[in-house]
């Protein structure tokens, strides 16, 4: 359920909210993560360029809803091998941004420097301008939307098996 448009969010809520999603992604917490997201979520990672139409041109990830759910329970089975040992992750949130406001719902922005610290990979530093599309709910904002534009999107990229 949705809260009132009326209902005032603050570039500081915006701000937690974006803390939040990260910690939860850093500690592996999966369920709590998936919880922020809406029915009809989408979570885009494109390669080659950020203003790429995903259903044309190939994306690191495109998934829809139902798609977050399978992999998220492919993490906790145990059998993703490349997160075995899991990735040591820490996220720096930076330049948060209200791009937009419509009542209903929010365009927002920010930087994220990712630092992966994985036992047979070593370390390998991600940089990303993440763009969300927030709704507000009687619970708190949720995600309909995630887009992550990797600096070096267009260049060939090191494993990537934890959910940026």
């Amino acid at each position: 359920m949705r809260i009132s448009p009326q209902q005032h969010i603050t570039l500081e809520e915006v701000t937690q909210f974006l803390y939040r999603e990260a910690r939860l992604q850093d500690e592996h917490q999966y369920d709590a993560w998936e919880s922020l997201w809406t029915d009809d979520g989408v979570y885009w990672v494109p390669a080659n360029g950020d203003d790429i139409d995903p259903e044309k041109v190939m994306s690191i990830i495109y998934d829809n809803r139902s798609r977050i759910s399978l992999r998220i329970r492919q993490f906790k089975t145990g059998k993703r091998y490349s997160q075995e040992p899991a990735s040591r992750l820490r996220r720096i949130v930076s330049n948060v941004e209200l791009l937009d406001d419509d009542g209903t719902q929010l365009v927002v922005a920010c930087n994220v420097i990712i630092f992966e610290s994985h036992a047979n990979r070593g370390d390998t530093v991600w940089a990303a301008r993440n763009e969300y599309t927030l709704r507000r709910h009687t619970n708190g904002l949720r995600m309909a939307r995630k887009k992550v534009m990797l600096v070096n999107n267009d260049k060939a990229l090191p494993t990537m098996a934890f959910l940026v």
